[in-house]
């Protein structure tokens, strides 16, 4: 990738997606597409068919060594002994506090592991993890040797499998293998962002065209949909899935924010575990919850709730939901209101809207 000083980030893939005509935007240091034909139509897309994302802005970090699995056991909050070859797990890094630093994946790849971060937070992710290394393991930032492309929807291992002779039903969800796809090895898991199958492919810059166009190809006959930042947060939302600096961030604790099945707190020490054990104990004074309003209204990150007079929280995530067609919100509400069936009120422009608490996910498959 390239880019120095001020200068945008380009992808292997940037190209593309202007000649694509994607409407093209800063993000975390890179120029990224937000959409292409509209959020609400790719939205659906991914929903209903399948869709290309360009994730090549994500930060990616080897460890490797003796003692890899020591270091990482001490600087995230899930049980990294637990991973057997090609699993990945979900956990996040805590600040002594209990406070998140960021949310990651953790891939163990036998000989080393991969983390995979956010894009905004990949220096400081870097840094905060040099300052705690330990003897005996190493990290290195990998993140501008690869590129990432998500190949998300019900589509997606039809879409893949004309990719690859891989046994991908047998190749379960968080589950990853290095194989031939489009006719070269490459990394690639059984993960993503949307709450629909799919796969991320971890591939190294020099084959971003190759590997761009096998997929646009043989995503012709799927009706393969390019899909945006735009489209990319309204699925994740809709799943109630925390993004950093919305629904997590220094100030949140990792139990407070529904992520209490990423915290092994029976592990052993690690940084943080003291102070998120604490909340456990105490109970959190508020939770994250899912809100559906009741009226048209536009809800976003920052909007107060309120239980009658009293403000009782905040919104860190709202839109109008492409899939169920009305407003949606995920926010802190205190503790006392968090159980589904509550009815609070969210201030938009001056003006309340009510809103009902839900149990998540917003978005929930037929079966």
């Amino acid at each position: 990738m390239t880019g120095s000083g001020d200068e945008l980030k380009r992808t292997p893939y940037t190209d593309f997606h202007i000649a694509a005509g994607a409407k093209m935007v800063p993000f975390a240091g890179y120029l990224m597409p937000v959409q292409y034909r509209g959020i609400i139509e790719e939205h659906r897309a991914v929903r209903s068919g399948v869709g290309l994302f360009d994730l090549s802005h994500m930060g990616e970090f080897e460890v490797s060594g003796p003692q890899a699995m020591e270091f990482i056991q001490k600087v995230t909050t899930n049980d990294v002994s637990a991973l057997a070859e090609g699993q990945i797990q979900y956990s996040c890094l805590p600040y002594p506090d209990g406070g998140i630093v960021d949310d990651l994946l953790v891939y163990n790849l036998g000989d080393h592991y991969l983390l995979v971060v956010n894009a905004s937070n990949i220096d400081k992710d870097f840094a905060w993890l040099s300052e705690h290394l330990i003897d005996g393991a190493t990290l290195v930032n990998r993140s501008d040797d690869f590129s990432l492309l998500a190949i998300q929807g019900p589509e997606a291992i039809k879409l893949m499998g004309d990719l690859t002779d891989f046994d991908l039903a047998g190749l379960h969800y968080y589950w990853a293998a290095r194989t031939k796809v489009a006719g070269k090895e490459v990394l690639f898991s059984r993960t993503g962002y949307t709450g629909e199958d799919g796969f991320e492919l971890y591939i190294p810059n020099a084959e971003g065209a190759h590997f761009w166009n096998a997929i646009i190809s043989a995503g012709k006959k799927y009706n393969l949909d390019l899909i945006g930042l735009g489209a990319r947060d309204s699925l994740r939302l809709e799943m109630k899935m925390a993004l950093y600096g919305n629904e997590i961030d220094q100030t949140t604790n990792p139990i407070e924010a529904g992520l209490g099945w990423i915290v092994k707190l029976d592990k052993g020490e690690f940084i943080g575990s003291e102070a998120i054990a604490k909340v456990k104990v105490d109970k959190p004074k508020r939770k994250l919850v899912c809100m559906i309003l009741e009226d048209k209204a536009f809800p976003r990150q920052g909007y107060e709730i309120y239980d009658g007079d009293e403000k009782v929280g905040q919104v860190t995530s709202g839109t109008v939901s492409p899939s169920l067609g009305r407003p949606i919100a995920i926010g802190y509400v205190a503790k006392r209101l968090a159980k589904s069936g509550n009815r609070v009120e969210i201030e938009i422009r001056g003006r309340r809207f009510p809103a009902e608490v839900i149990k998540p996910p917003f978005y929930k498959k037929e079966k």
